[in-house]
């Protein structure tokens, strides 16, 4: 009997999948037409060095969000998908954890403070920024994957496009009124509003409702699973945020501001991928089986490579034809998009296997691998930008693309090596 693979069901099961997918394309579109305004605003407002600052406290923060909770985000998910009514009680246990995580949480921001941001940037900003990723968005965040795990596609898309257009017209109004004259610490304030604002009013009107329940003895059975999802979120984010960390270290906040631009445009690709993704994992938790077949894998990498990668391609020749289309800052940064065409094919990749690992409960692994890749991109990063000084102003762009290539060879093999379930049975979490 042939098994079943990742696309194959029945008529009606298929047709499901591609309107929860298109609900979440619907909010990815939305989201990446403000998610482009609210880039241009602030890229073209701020300095090209306060970009950069902003950019690197804002992946600190999101860093540090993972911390934040210690993983617990991940049993209320899977309690969404399978239990629902369970959802009030897992809560419960996600504000106990985020409390309880704090003092780490403060022990991380001010080590990054001092190692990284002291000598250019004020405490109050830095202090904003991280307030609006760790406290407000990630909240937002939290009312979306309950959604998603609930089957509610279209609210969580609703909110995603609501959050970031509080962003984008915070950016707007930020432009409008304060401005250059305000710099970095008027636009903390005005993203920590909007961040607040829209977090907010995700909690008020779309989170479940849902009486609020204290089990102990649940959380303390989701502990370890939990804690090893925080370590491995946190080691992803580290991973995916260390550059923008290791360019400002050793570029400046110039490069830094310049390289930001660059991530953000690739970044903007990344969104449909991301809802694949999302719509994969929950795939994978309810049929495991679903992704043995080699044909399938590769077969789901090669799509994923090529719309990513067609995507920057698009949006790399726009720029070239017409550099200023999205401000005069952005337009430093215009003819670096084609140099790092191959980047978010492979960014999005070591993405999807570390989703893949989640999936199939295979946590402990996924933040070894993340481990490896986050020592593995930083010693890469840092030859590329050293070296980069010698060659060429923008030599170390077109090495960028040899070192997402290296970091995808090794999360594949790693990732496959441990979903390969007649050596490894699979692990599915309760």
């Amino acid at each position: 009997m042939r098994r079943p693979g990742f696309l194959t069901g029945s008529l009606e099961a298929k047709l499901k999948m591609a309107r929860d997918y298109a609900k979440l394309l619907g909010g990815s579109g939305g989201r990446l037409v403000l998610s482009l305004a609210y880039f241009t605003a602030v890229a073209n407002v701020l300095t090209v060095s306060e970009f950069g600052l902003f950019a690197t406290a804002s992946a600190t923060g999101i860093v540090l969000s993972r911390v934040a909770g210690l993983g617990f985000v991940s049993p209320l998910y899977r309690s969404a998908t399978r239990k629902p009514h369970l959802v009030g009680t897992y809560t419960a246990g996600l504000l106990a954890a985020f409390a309880l995580s704090l003092p780490l949480v403060a022990l991380g921001a001010a080590l990054f403070y001092l190692g990284v941001f002291a000598g250019d940037m004020a405490l109050a900003p830095f202090a904003a920024i991280l307030a609006a990723e760790i406290v407000c968005w990630r909240a937002l965040e939290v009312v979306c994957i309950v959604n998603n795990g609930m089957n509610r596609f279209g609210r969580a898309s609703v909110l995603v496009v609501i959050g970031t257009g509080a962003k984008a017209l915070a950016a707007l109004v930020f432009a409008a009124t304060t401005g250059r004259e305000g710099g970095l610490a008027a636009w903390s304030l005005f993203y920590l509003a909007a961040n607040g604002m829209a977090a907010l009013g995700g909690i008020l009107f779309l989170y479940p409702r849902q009486r609020l329940r204290w089990r102990p003895d649940l959380y303390r059975r989701r502990a370890a699973d939990s804690f090893a999802v925080a370590g491995a979120e946190v080691l992803f984010y580290l991973q995916s945020e260390l550059d923008k960390l290791l360019v400002l270290s050793l570029g400046g906040p110039h490069i830094a501001g310049l390289y930001a631009m660059l991530m953000r445009l690739v970044d903007l690709t990344a969104l449909p991928v991301r809802s694949f993704n999302m719509m994969a994992v929950q795939a994978l938790m309810r049929r495991p089986d679903r992704l043995d077949s080699w044909r399938v894998r590769w077969g789901v990498e090669a799509g994923i490579a090529l719309v990513s990668a067609g995507g920057l391609a698009v949006l790399g020749l726009i720029l070239h034809v017409r550099p200023t289309l999205l401000g005069a800052n952005v337009a430093d940064a215009a003819p670096l998009v084609l140099m790092a065409l191959l980047v978010p094919a492979f960014r999005n990749l070591v993405e999807y296997e570390g989703e893949l690992l989640y999936a199939r409960g295979r946590t402990g692994t996924r933040a070894v691998i993340l481990a490896v890749l986050t020592l593995t991109k930083g010693a890469l990063l840092t030859l590329v930008l050293r070296g980069g000084e010698a060659a060429g102003d923008t030599a170390w762009v077109v090495g960028l693309n040899g070192v997402f290539a290296a970091l995808w060879l090794a999360s594949a093999m790693a990732t496959y090596t441990a979903l390969d379930a007649r050596r490894f049975p699979i692990a599915r979490p309760a």
